[in-house]
C-alpha cells in the first residue's frame, strides 16, 4: 500500500472513532462552505418553452440549468449504477467504496478507481478542487459531509448534473447533449447516455470530437459495467456499442438571435426568458432570409417579422439574413434600424380620410400636376392619370392623391394615429411635412408591422408583445374605424400576387425609398401579419430595387410557411357603404384639394440651354442646345422660323444659327412652347 493511502485509512479511523460524533459532527457543521447557487446561463426560449439561444455564464463555459427530472432516466440509473450504487443511502461519503479502492490499489499497486462518491464529486466540482492528494480528498470528505446536511439527495444530484465537467468549455449533461447530439437530454439513446457518463471522468481525453478512440473506450467500459449490474441487456448492450460516436461539437441553437440580445440587454437580471416566438416558424423563416440574399448583390440585407395581430404575439423576428459579422453586417438588427418605409404609409392615410369622412374607396380625386405651397410632389414614373378613384390611386401607389388626402387631413393627424399604434416615427428636422406620405420619416419594420398589425385588427392598436407573460391592461386604443381599416384591406386584397408567389390571398402593399435604398413589403391575411425589409444595412442604393421585385416575393413565401393561409377580410361591418361614385353623397363624389395648386405646364417643355438673356461664346463651332421635360416629337424655331422638325432628342446642334441676337422656340407634341433670347457670339 502507499503510504498516503496508509496515513488517509488511519486518518478514517481517528475522525470515526478518536472524536466522538459530537466532536465530529461540530467540526462537520463549522465546515466553510462553497456557494451552493451555481451560476448557469441565460436562455431565451420560445412559447412552448424550446430552447431559442443559451449564453455562456461569464467566464465563457457554457453550462445550463438543469434539473433530474429533465434528464433521461437511463441515464440517472446508468450515472449512479457507475459512480455511486449507494448515492441514496450512504451520507455523502461511502466508505465501502473506500474501502474497495483502498484493497484494489494493495493489489494492484495503484488506483484502480477513486472511491469518491457524487456527493464527493460535486463537493469538488464547487469548488474547482484538486484531484489525487490527501489534502483534496480530505476537503471533499468534509465538504460533502455537510452538503448532505444541507440539501437533499436530489438537490446534490442537481448540482452534479449542472457541474460534470465534459470536455472543453462544456459543463453539464444538458449542455454536453446539446453540443454533442444536438438535442436536449429527456430522451437519450443508451450509447448517449453512457457517453456522458463517461466523459466526466477525463473530460479532455475522452472527448469524441477529438479522441472518439478514447471516447469509445470509455463509453464501452461503461456499457459494460451496467450491463453488469443487470441494467442492459446483451442485445441492448450489442446494439449500443455498435452505434457511432458524435464526430464533431454541434453549434447551439442561435434562433432570432438579435431579439434574443435586445431581451437580455433590456433584461439583465433575468435567467429564463420565455418569448411568444414560435421556433419552428423562426427556423424556416431564418432559412428563407438566408436564401433570400444569397448570391448576387453580396451587400443585400433583409429583416422580417410575423406577429399573430388577433394576440399581438410575436411569432418570427428575424434580424438579418445571418447573425454573423460578414459584409452584410449581419450583427446588426434591421428589424430595428430607421430606414424611410416608402409608399407604405398610403394606407393608413387613406384608412384616416376614409375614418374622417373625407373620402370613400370611389371618390374621384385628381392625378395632375400639383403644387402644394414649396412642395411639388411627382408619381413614381413621372406620369399622371387625371382623374381617378381612390381605391386606384392606393392599388396603383400614386404619389400626388396620397399627398392631397394628407394635406387635408394634416401631418400631425397621421404622427399621432402612428404613435397611437406604437410606432416611435422619427422627423427630419423639427416639423412633420407632407413628404411624409412618400416615405420622408424614419421608421423601423416593427413600426411597420404595428400599424399594419391595427389595420388588420379593424383599426384597433395591435399590442405587439414579445415576452409571453406580457399582458396589456388598457383596452386597445382605436386609429381607424371598423369600416376604414375593413375598405383600406379590401383594397389591399385585390393587389395582384407577384409572379409564381404562393397561391394565398393577403392584403399587402409594397414601398420603395427614394433613391432605392429600401424595398418594403408588408401585409396581412386573416390571422398573421408579416413585415419585410430589404436593402443594404450600410443605407447606400441598390439600382433598380422595387419592393414590388425583391420584398413581395418573400413576403409570400413567408405567409406559405406559416401554414393554411386564411382569408384576408371578414365581412364588412354593417355600416359600410358599398355603392358606386354616382350613388355616393355629394360631398364624397369628388375631393377636392383644396391646398394644391394645380400646373398643367409643370412637364411642358423648357430649355435649359442656352439661358434666357445670356451671351453665349460659341467658339465657331456651333450651338449645343438642351431641352427638359415635354412631350416628343421637337419642333425648333429660330427668330420664328422653322430649323429642324420631327426631333426626339433633346439635345441638338446648330451650326448655322449665325451671330447676333437670337430668339430659340421649342413646340412640343402637345402644342407647349418654350423660349429663350439670347446673344451668340
Amino acid at each position: 500500500m502507499r503510504a498516503h493511502h496508509l496515513v488517509f485509512a488511519l486518518w478514517l479511523v481517528m475522525a470515526m472513532t478518536g472524536w466522538g460524533m459530537d466532536r465530529f459532527r461540530a467540526w462537520i457543521a463549522t465546515t466553510d462552505m462553497p456557494p451552493l447557487m451555481v451560476e448557469t446561463g441565460v436562455e431565451i426560449r420560445d412559447r412552448d418553452g424550446l430552447l431559442l439561444r443559451p449564453y455562456t455564464v461569464a467566464d465563457g463555459r457554457w453550462r445550463l440549468a438543469t434539473t433530474a427530472g429533465a434528464v433521461d432516466p437511463d441515464y440517472l440509473r446508468m450515472l449512479i449504477a457507475y459512480e455511486d450504487r449507494r448515492f441514496y443511502r450512504h451520507g455523502g461519503v461511502d466508505f465501502r467504496a473506500l474501502g474497495r479502492s483502498l484493497w484494489q490499489a494493495v493489489l494492484n499497486g495503484r488506483v484502480v478507481s477513486g472511491g469518491s462518491t457524487l456527493t464527493m464529486q460535486t463537493a469538488r466540482l464547487l469548488e474547482e478542487g484538486p484531484t489525487g492528494r490527501i489534502d483534496g480528498k480530505l476537503r471533499q470528505m468534509r465538504v460533502a459531509w455537510a452538503l448532505e446536511r444541507r440539501l437533499s439527495k436530489p438537490q446534490i444530484l442537481d448540482l452534479y448534473l449542472q457541474l460534470a465537467p465534459m470536455g472543453g468549455n462544456i459543463e453539464g449533461v444538458r449542455a454536453a447533449s446539446l453540443t454533442y447530439f444536438g438535442k436536449e437530454p429527456r430522451r437519450l439513446s443508451t450509447a448517449e447516455a453512457a457517453l456522458l457518463v463517461a466523459l466526466p471522468q477525463s473530460p479532455e481525453a475522452r472527448r469524441p470530437d477529438r479522441f472518439p478512440d478514447a471516447a469509445r473506450i470509455g463509453r464501452d467500459r461503461v456499457l459494460s459495467r451496467v450491463a453488469a449490474a443487470g441494467i442492459l441487456t446483451e442485445e441492448a448492450l450489442v446494439a449500443a456499442r455498435a452505434e457511432k460516436l458524435p464526430e464533431e461539437r454541434r453549434a447551439f441553437p442561435q434562433f432570432a438571435a438579435h431579439l434574443a440580445d435586445r431581451i437580455v440587454s433590456g433584461t439583465p437580471l433575468g435567467q429564463i426568458h420565455r418569448t411568444t416566438i414560435r421556433r419552428e416558424v423562426q427556423a424556416s423563416l431564418e432559412a428563407l432570409a438566408a436564401s433570400a440574399v444569397s448570391g448576387g448583390d453580396q451587400n443585400l440585407q433583409i429583416a422580417l417579422m410575423v406577429a399573430d395581430y388577433q394576440t399581438g404575439a410575436l411569432i418570427a423576428s428575424v434580424g438579418s439574413g445571418g447573425y454573423r459579422a460578414d459584409q452584410r453586417l449581419g450583427f446588426l438588427d434591421m428589424t430595428q434600424a430607421v430606414r424611410s418605409p416608402g409608399s407604405t404609409l398610403k394606407p393608413l392615410i387613406y384608412g384616416l380620410g376614409f375614418s374622417d369622412g373625407l373620402i370613400h374607396p370611389e371618390t374621384l380625386i385628381e392625378d395632375r400636376p400639383s403644387r402644394f405651397g414649396d412642395y411639388e410632389p411627382q408619381n413614381f414614373d413621372k406620369s399622371f392619370r387625371g382623374t381617378i378613384r381612390i381605391r386606384d390611386a392606393l392599388t396603383q401607389s400614386l404619389n400626388i392623391p396620397a399627398v392631397a388626402v394628407l394635406e387635408q387631413l394634416g401631418a400631425a393627424r397621421l404622427m399621432n394615429a402612428m404613435r397611437k399604434s406604437g410606432a416611435d416615427p422619427v422627423i427630419p428636422g423639427s416639423q412633420p411635412g407632407l413628404a411624409i406620405a412618400l416615405g420622408g420619416i424614419g421608421m423601423t419594420l416593427e413600426d411597420l408591422l404595428r400599424i399594419y398589425g391595427t389595420i388588420a385588427r379593424g383599426g384597433l392598436v395591435m399590442p405587439l408583445n414579445v415576452v409571453s407573460e406580457t399582458v396589456d391592461p388598457d383596452p386597445p386604443l382605436r386609429i381607424l374605424s371598423p369600416e376604414a381599416a375593413w375598405q383600406v384591406g379590401n383594397i389591399l386584397e385585390a393587389l395582384p400576387r407577384p409572379r409564381n408567389a404562393p397561391n394565398a390571398t393577403v392584403a399587402y402593399k409594397t414601398g420603395t425609398s427614394y433613391g432605392h435604398r429600401d424595398a418594403w413589403a408588408v401585409g396581412f391575411d386573416g390571422r398573421h401579419v408579416v413585415g419585410v425589409w430589404m436593402g443594404r444595412a450600410d443605407g447606400t442604393p441598390i439600382p433598380g430595387a422595387f419592393g414590388g421585385d425583391l420584398a413581395a416575393p418573400v413576403l409570400f413565401d413567408a405567409f406559405a410557411r406559416l401554414g393554411m393561409p386564411v382569408a384576408a377580410l371578414d365581412p364588412p361591418p354593417p355600416a359600410t357603404i358599398i355603392t358606386s361614385n354616382a350613388n355616393l353623397p355629394l360631398p364624397l363624389r369628388r375631393f377636392e384639394n383644396r391646398g394644391a395648386a394645380f400646373r398643367d405646364d409643370i412637364d411642358a417643355p423648357k430649355i435649359i440651354f442656352p439661358p434666357d438673356n445670356a451671351r453665349v461664346e460659341s467658339g465657331g463651332t456651333g450651338l449645343v442646345a438642351r431641352l427638359r421635360d415635354g412631350a416628343a416629337p421637337f419642333t425648333w424655331l429660330a427668330n420664328g422660323e422653322p430649323i429642324l422638325l420631327g426631333s426626339r432628342d433633346r439635345q441638338v446642334q446648330f451650326d448655322d444659327l449665325g451671330r447676333g441676337f437670337v430668339d430659340l422656340t421649342v413646340i412640343d407634341a402637345k402644342g407647349r412652347a418654350t423660349r429663350s433670347s439670347f446673344e451668340l457670339n
